[in-house]
Protein backbone atom coordinates (compact mmCIF):
# COMPACT_ATOMS: atom_id res chain seq x y z
CA UNK A 1 0.00 0.00 0.00
CA UNK A 2 1.03 3.91 -0.42
CA UNK A 3 1.22 4.49 3.55
CA UNK A 4 3.18 1.19 4.07
CA UNK A 5 5.37 2.36 1.12
CA UNK A 6 5.69 6.43 2.38
CA UNK A 7 6.56 5.10 6.09
CA UNK A 8 9.63 2.77 4.49
CA UNK A 9 10.55 5.71 2.68
CA UNK A 10 10.70 8.29 5.66
CA UNK A 11 12.54 5.67 7.92
CA UNK A 12 14.94 4.60 5.68
CA UNK A 13 15.55 8.37 4.51
CA UNK A 14 16.18 9.42 8.23
CA UNK A 15 17.95 6.30 9.36
CA UNK A 16 20.41 6.61 6.44
CA UNK A 17 21.21 10.36 6.82
CA UNK A 18 22.41 10.35 10.30
CA UNK A 19 20.87 14.30 10.08
CA UNK A 20 22.63 16.00 12.86
CA UNK A 21 25.79 14.34 12.11
CA UNK A 22 25.90 14.86 8.63
CA UNK A 23 24.46 18.80 8.87
CA UNK A 24 27.80 19.64 11.12
CA UNK A 25 29.58 18.28 8.31
CA UNK A 26 28.30 20.46 5.84
CA UNK A 27 27.56 23.43 7.48
CA UNK A 28 29.78 23.59 10.94
CA UNK A 29 28.52 23.56 13.84
CA UNK A 30 26.94 27.03 14.61
CA UNK A 31 24.92 26.75 11.40
CA UNK A 32 24.43 23.02 11.99
CA UNK A 33 23.10 23.82 15.59
CA UNK A 34 20.37 26.13 13.74
CA UNK A 35 19.57 24.11 10.36
CA UNK A 36 19.43 20.98 12.88
CA UNK A 37 16.49 22.88 14.82
CA UNK A 38 19.01 23.51 17.88
CA UNK A 39 19.19 27.13 17.69
CA UNK A 40 18.25 27.88 20.91
CA UNK A 41 16.73 30.96 20.44
CA UNK A 42 15.65 30.58 16.85
CA UNK A 43 12.06 31.36 16.94
CA UNK A 44 12.57 34.47 19.90
CA UNK A 45 15.29 35.95 17.71
CA UNK A 46 12.65 36.89 15.03
CA UNK A 47 11.95 39.60 16.34
CA UNK A 48 8.85 41.89 17.26
CA UNK A 49 7.68 41.68 13.00
CA UNK A 50 7.00 37.72 13.49
CA UNK A 51 6.10 38.14 17.29
CA UNK A 52 2.13 37.03 17.49
CA UNK A 53 2.06 36.80 13.84
CA UNK A 54 0.94 33.87 12.24
CA UNK A 55 1.24 32.56 8.63
CA UNK A 56 -1.68 30.65 6.84
CA UNK A 57 -0.64 26.62 5.28
CA UNK A 58 -2.70 23.71 4.04
CA UNK A 59 -2.84 22.75 6.83
CA UNK A 60 -4.26 25.74 8.57
CA UNK A 61 -2.68 28.24 10.97
CA UNK A 62 0.42 28.41 12.09
CA UNK A 63 2.34 31.20 14.40
CA UNK A 64 5.16 32.70 11.81
CA UNK A 65 7.77 31.91 14.60
CA UNK A 66 7.25 28.19 14.05
CA UNK A 67 8.24 28.04 9.96
CA UNK A 68 11.59 27.66 11.03
CA UNK A 69 13.90 27.02 8.14
CA UNK A 70 11.99 27.61 4.69
CA UNK A 71 12.42 27.30 1.29
CA UNK A 72 10.42 30.25 -0.33
CA UNK A 73 9.70 29.63 -4.15
CA UNK A 74 9.43 25.80 -4.71
CA UNK A 75 6.85 23.79 -7.18
CA UNK A 76 5.54 20.27 -6.29
CA UNK A 77 3.63 19.92 -9.22
CA UNK A 78 3.26 22.04 -12.82
CA UNK A 79 0.70 21.44 -15.60
CA UNK A 80 1.99 24.31 -18.36
CA UNK A 81 -1.36 23.62 -20.71
CA UNK A 82 -2.25 26.78 -21.94
CA UNK A 83 -5.47 28.01 -19.66
CA UNK A 84 -8.02 27.50 -23.03
CA UNK A 85 -6.62 23.83 -23.96
CA UNK A 86 -6.74 23.25 -19.94
CA UNK A 87 -10.02 24.36 -19.56
CA UNK A 88 -11.56 21.76 -22.69
CA UNK A 89 -8.79 18.97 -22.50
CA UNK A 90 -7.27 19.02 -19.24
CA UNK A 91 -4.21 16.49 -18.47
CA UNK A 92 -5.24 14.12 -16.30
CA UNK A 93 -2.68 12.98 -13.09
CA UNK A 94 -2.91 10.25 -10.32
CA UNK A 95 -1.94 11.85 -6.76
CA UNK A 96 -1.10 8.59 -5.50
CA UNK A 97 2.09 8.63 -8.56
CA UNK A 98 2.84 12.53 -7.86
CA UNK A 99 3.14 11.85 -4.05
CA UNK A 100 5.34 8.88 -4.83
CA UNK A 101 7.71 10.69 -6.73
CA UNK A 102 7.91 14.02 -4.79
CA UNK A 103 7.23 13.02 -1.01
CA UNK A 104 11.39 11.52 -1.12
CA UNK A 105 12.72 15.25 -1.87
CA UNK A 106 10.44 16.90 0.59
CA UNK A 107 11.84 14.11 3.28
CA UNK A 108 15.20 14.49 1.81
CA UNK A 109 14.78 18.44 3.03
CA UNK A 110 13.10 17.71 6.12
CA UNK A 111 15.76 15.67 6.95
CA UNK A 112 18.19 18.45 6.14
CA UNK A 113 16.74 21.02 8.23
CA UNK A 114 13.68 22.43 6.20
CA UNK A 115 10.70 23.09 8.00
CA UNK A 116 8.33 24.86 5.81
CA UNK A 117 8.02 24.58 1.98
CA UNK A 118 6.29 27.35 0.21
CA UNK A 119 4.66 26.16 -3.12
CA UNK A 120 4.25 29.16 -5.34
CA UNK A 121 2.36 27.17 -8.60
CA UNK A 122 0.17 29.70 -9.30
CA UNK A 123 -3.36 29.29 -10.32
CA UNK A 124 -4.06 27.37 -13.63
CA UNK A 125 -0.46 26.05 -13.97
CA UNK A 126 -1.09 22.84 -11.73
CA UNK A 127 -2.03 24.67 -8.11
CA UNK A 128 -3.53 21.25 -6.79
CA UNK A 129 -4.26 22.30 -2.52
CA UNK A 130 -5.22 18.68 -1.89
CA UNK A 131 -2.22 17.42 -3.13
CA UNK A 132 -0.05 20.13 -1.21
CA UNK A 133 -2.11 19.10 1.86
CA UNK A 134 -1.05 15.25 1.63
CA UNK A 135 2.06 15.80 0.88
CA UNK A 136 2.50 18.31 4.08
CA UNK A 137 1.21 15.70 6.27
CA UNK A 138 3.60 12.69 4.80
CA UNK A 139 6.37 15.25 4.64
CA UNK A 140 5.99 16.90 8.22
CA UNK A 141 6.63 19.86 6.31
CA UNK A 142 4.48 23.24 6.47
CA UNK A 143 3.72 24.35 3.18
CA UNK A 144 1.69 27.14 1.66
CA UNK A 145 -0.09 27.89 -1.79
CA UNK A 146 -1.27 30.28 -3.62
CA UNK A 147 -4.31 32.48 -4.82
CA UNK A 148 -4.04 35.24 -7.60
CA UNK A 149 -3.59 34.29 -11.41
CA UNK A 150 -0.43 34.54 -13.57
CA UNK A 151 0.01 36.93 -16.79
CA UNK A 152 3.89 35.72 -17.52
CA UNK A 153 4.47 33.14 -20.01
CA UNK A 154 2.30 35.40 -22.75
CA UNK A 155 -0.70 35.45 -20.49
CA UNK A 156 -1.15 31.58 -21.89
CA UNK A 157 -2.61 30.92 -18.55
CA UNK A 158 -5.27 33.45 -17.72
CA UNK A 159 -8.49 32.66 -17.58
CA UNK A 160 -10.82 35.20 -20.12
CA UNK A 161 -12.75 36.43 -17.15
CA UNK A 162 -9.35 38.09 -16.18
CA UNK A 163 -9.67 40.36 -18.98
CA UNK A 164 -13.55 41.59 -18.57
CA UNK A 165 -13.49 41.83 -14.40
CA UNK A 166 -13.10 44.92 -13.37
CA UNK A 167 -9.82 45.12 -10.94
CA UNK A 168 -12.19 45.14 -7.46
CA UNK A 169 -14.26 42.23 -8.82
CA UNK A 170 -11.07 40.04 -9.42
CA UNK A 171 -9.36 40.86 -5.93
CA UNK A 172 -12.86 39.88 -4.81
CA UNK A 173 -12.31 36.17 -6.17
CA UNK A 174 -8.99 36.50 -4.42
CA UNK A 175 -10.49 37.16 -1.25
CA UNK A 176 -13.02 34.60 -1.42
CA UNK A 177 -10.77 31.83 -1.59
CA UNK A 178 -8.76 33.69 1.44
CA UNK A 179 -12.00 33.65 3.63
CA UNK A 180 -13.97 30.52 2.14
CA UNK A 181 -11.01 28.49 0.87
CA UNK A 182 -10.08 27.12 -3.00
CA UNK A 183 -12.17 25.45 -4.89
CA UNK A 184 -14.16 24.01 -1.96
CA UNK A 185 -11.14 22.46 -0.83
CA UNK A 186 -11.44 24.24 2.86
CA UNK A 187 -7.68 25.16 2.36
CA UNK A 188 -6.49 28.47 2.56
CA UNK A 189 -3.90 30.73 0.40
CA UNK A 190 -0.69 31.83 2.23
CA UNK A 191 -0.05 34.43 -0.40
CA UNK A 192 -1.16 35.70 -3.39
CA UNK A 193 1.07 34.55 -6.67
CA UNK A 194 0.79 37.21 -9.53
CA UNK A 195 2.86 36.57 -12.92
CA UNK A 196 4.30 39.40 -15.14
CA UNK A 197 6.29 39.57 -18.29
CA UNK A 198 8.89 41.58 -17.29
CA UNK A 199 8.43 44.58 -19.80
CA UNK A 200 6.37 47.79 -18.53
CA UNK A 201 2.67 46.52 -17.78
CA UNK A 202 -0.22 45.80 -20.14
CA UNK A 203 -3.74 47.12 -19.40
CA UNK A 204 -4.13 43.55 -17.65
CA UNK A 205 -0.87 43.55 -15.75
CA UNK A 206 -2.13 46.79 -14.62
CA UNK A 207 -5.41 45.17 -13.37
CA UNK A 208 -3.66 42.57 -11.54
CA UNK A 209 -1.57 44.76 -9.33
CA UNK A 210 -4.06 46.93 -8.59
CA UNK A 211 -6.10 44.11 -7.29
CA UNK A 212 -3.23 42.58 -5.33
CA UNK A 213 -3.23 45.85 -3.88
CA UNK A 214 -6.79 46.20 -3.34
CA UNK A 215 -6.85 42.11 -1.75
CA UNK A 216 -3.96 42.80 0.50
CA UNK A 217 -5.46 46.12 2.04
CA UNK A 218 -8.20 43.50 3.02
CA UNK A 219 -6.93 39.86 4.11
CA UNK A 220 -2.93 40.96 4.83
CA UNK A 221 -1.80 38.22 2.50
CA UNK A 222 1.71 38.91 1.05
CA UNK A 223 1.97 39.66 -2.95
CA UNK A 224 4.83 37.59 -4.66
CA UNK A 225 5.45 38.65 -8.08
CA UNK A 226 7.03 36.59 -11.05
CA UNK A 227 8.59 39.98 -12.22
CA UNK A 228 12.45 39.68 -13.07
CA UNK A 229 13.34 42.63 -14.92
CA UNK A 230 13.39 45.63 -13.26
CA UNK A 231 10.98 47.70 -15.17
CA UNK A 232 7.83 45.45 -14.39
CA UNK A 233 9.15 45.61 -10.68
CA UNK A 234 9.70 49.44 -10.37
CA UNK A 235 6.03 50.17 -12.07
CA UNK A 236 4.07 47.63 -9.83
CA UNK A 237 5.85 49.51 -6.78
CA UNK A 238 4.28 52.52 -8.03
CA UNK A 239 1.01 51.33 -8.13
CA UNK A 240 1.10 49.46 -4.68
CA UNK A 241 2.33 52.46 -3.05
CA UNK A 242 -0.43 54.79 -4.92
CA UNK A 243 -3.04 52.08 -3.29
CA UNK A 244 -1.67 52.46 0.04
CA UNK A 245 0.26 49.42 0.26
CA UNK A 246 3.60 49.73 1.70
CA UNK A 247 6.39 47.43 0.01
CA UNK A 248 7.12 45.48 2.53
CA UNK A 249 4.14 43.54 1.78
CA UNK A 250 5.58 42.68 -2.06
CA UNK A 251 8.13 40.24 -2.98
CA UNK A 252 10.24 40.68 -6.39
CA UNK A 253 10.34 37.18 -7.64
CA UNK A 254 13.02 36.23 -10.02
CA UNK A 255 15.24 39.24 -9.29
CA UNK A 256 18.39 37.43 -10.14
CA UNK A 257 17.53 37.86 -13.24
CA UNK A 258 17.68 41.84 -13.34
CA UNK A 259 21.20 42.64 -14.51
CA UNK A 260 21.48 46.15 -12.80
CA UNK A 261 22.24 44.97 -9.22
CA UNK A 262 21.81 48.79 -8.11
CA UNK A 263 17.97 47.87 -9.00
CA UNK A 264 18.15 44.88 -6.33
CA UNK A 265 19.44 47.55 -3.75
CA UNK A 266 17.03 50.20 -4.40
CA UNK A 267 14.10 47.65 -3.97
CA UNK A 268 15.12 47.07 -1.04
CA UNK A 269 15.56 50.11 0.11
CA UNK A 270 12.06 51.31 -0.20
CA UNK A 271 11.11 48.35 1.52
CA UNK A 272 10.48 45.18 -0.51
CA UNK A 273 11.22 42.00 -0.60
CA UNK A 274 13.68 40.81 -2.72
CA UNK A 275 13.98 37.20 -3.79
CA UNK A 276 16.47 34.97 -5.39
CA UNK A 277 15.78 31.77 -5.95
CA UNK A 278 17.29 30.29 -8.88
CA UNK A 279 20.21 28.93 -7.05
CA UNK A 280 21.42 25.69 -8.42
CA UNK A 281 25.06 23.94 -9.07
CA UNK A 282 25.39 26.43 -12.32
CA UNK A 283 23.89 29.11 -10.58
CA UNK A 284 26.35 29.13 -7.26
CA UNK A 285 28.19 31.87 -7.96
CA UNK A 286 25.62 33.89 -9.27
CA UNK A 287 23.56 33.86 -6.27
CA UNK A 288 26.42 33.86 -3.86
CA UNK A 289 27.33 37.10 -5.14
CA UNK A 290 23.95 38.67 -5.55
CA UNK A 291 23.27 37.79 -1.44
CA UNK A 292 27.23 38.59 -0.63
CA UNK A 293 26.40 42.59 -1.85
CA UNK A 294 22.99 43.18 -0.26
CA UNK A 295 24.96 41.56 2.99
CA UNK A 296 27.61 44.76 2.39
CA UNK A 297 24.97 47.19 1.35
CA UNK A 298 23.01 46.08 5.14
CA UNK A 299 20.08 44.87 3.44
CA UNK A 300 20.43 41.17 4.37
CA UNK A 301 16.72 41.81 5.90
CA UNK A 302 15.21 42.31 3.19
CA UNK A 303 16.54 38.86 0.76
CA UNK A 304 14.66 35.70 0.18
CA UNK A 305 16.12 32.81 -0.92
CA UNK A 306 15.42 29.92 -2.90
CA UNK A 307 15.82 27.37 -5.98
CA UNK A 308 12.38 27.53 -7.97
CA UNK A 309 13.26 23.22 -8.06
CA UNK A 310 10.99 20.48 -8.69
CA UNK A 311 8.83 19.20 -10.56
CA UNK A 312 6.43 16.56 -11.38
CA UNK A 313 4.85 17.69 -14.97
CA UNK A 314 1.63 16.80 -15.62
CA UNK A 315 1.68 15.13 -19.25
CA UNK A 316 5.16 13.50 -18.88
CA UNK A 317 5.89 9.98 -18.15
CA UNK A 318 7.01 9.64 -14.13
CA UNK A 319 6.51 13.47 -14.14
CA UNK A 320 9.42 13.74 -16.12
CA UNK A 321 12.95 15.41 -15.01
CA UNK A 322 12.66 16.29 -11.53
CA UNK A 323 15.50 19.01 -9.75
CA UNK A 324 15.86 18.19 -6.31
CA UNK A 325 15.88 20.70 -3.37
CA UNK A 326 19.15 20.30 -1.64
CA UNK A 327 21.37 22.61 -3.32
CA UNK A 328 20.30 25.38 -0.61
CA UNK A 329 21.33 23.15 1.97
CA UNK A 330 24.22 20.94 0.35
CA UNK A 331 25.84 23.90 -1.74
CA UNK A 332 24.29 27.09 -1.50
CA UNK A 333 24.65 27.42 2.33
CA UNK A 334 28.30 26.17 2.65
CA UNK A 335 29.58 28.36 -0.03
CA UNK A 336 27.82 31.39 2.34
CA UNK A 337 29.72 30.03 5.20
CA UNK A 338 32.74 29.89 3.19
CA UNK A 339 32.54 33.87 2.59
CA UNK A 340 32.16 34.36 5.88
CA UNK A 341 28.57 34.90 6.65
CA UNK A 342 27.36 34.25 10.21
CA UNK A 343 25.03 31.59 11.43
CA UNK A 344 23.23 34.44 12.40
CA UNK A 345 23.31 35.80 9.19
CA UNK A 346 22.28 32.58 7.38
CA UNK A 347 19.17 32.18 9.91
CA UNK A 348 17.67 35.84 8.68
CA UNK A 349 17.96 34.65 5.27
CA UNK A 350 16.31 31.42 5.90
CA UNK A 351 14.48 31.80 9.59
CA UNK A 352 13.68 35.47 9.96
CA UNK A 353 13.21 36.71 6.43
CA UNK A 354 10.42 34.22 5.75
CA UNK A 355 8.39 34.48 8.58
CA UNK A 356 8.21 38.25 8.20
CA UNK A 357 7.28 37.77 4.61
CA UNK A 358 4.85 35.77 4.51
CA UNK A 359 2.83 36.89 8.20
CA UNK A 360 -0.23 37.61 7.18
CA UNK A 361 -0.65 41.50 8.38
CA UNK A 362 -1.60 44.37 6.45
CA UNK A 363 1.03 46.85 5.55
CA UNK A 364 0.37 50.20 4.46
CA UNK A 365 2.08 52.98 2.93
CA UNK A 366 3.20 54.44 6.75
CA UNK A 367 4.49 51.08 7.49
CA UNK A 368 8.13 50.48 7.36
CA UNK A 369 10.30 47.78 6.12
Amino acid sequence: MLSDSIDQLRNSSLRSLHRRRFIQTVFGAGAAAFLAGRFANAGASQGKAAAGQRVMTARGWISARDMGVTLAHEHALANFQPYQEWASRPLAYDRDEVVKVVLPHLLRVHALGCRTFVDATAAYLGRDPVLLRRLSEKSGLHVLTVTGNYAADDYKHLPPWVYTLSAEALAQRWIDEWTGGIDGTGIRPGFIKLGFNGGSLSEVEQKLIHAGAIAHLKTGLTIGAHTGPAVSAFEQLTVLEKEGVHPSAWIWIHAQNEKDPARHIEAARRGAWVEFDGIGPETLTLHVTLVTRMRDEGLLDHVLISQDAGWYRVGRPGGGTFRSYETVFTEFVPALRAKGFSASEIETLLVRNPAKAFAISIRGAAERG
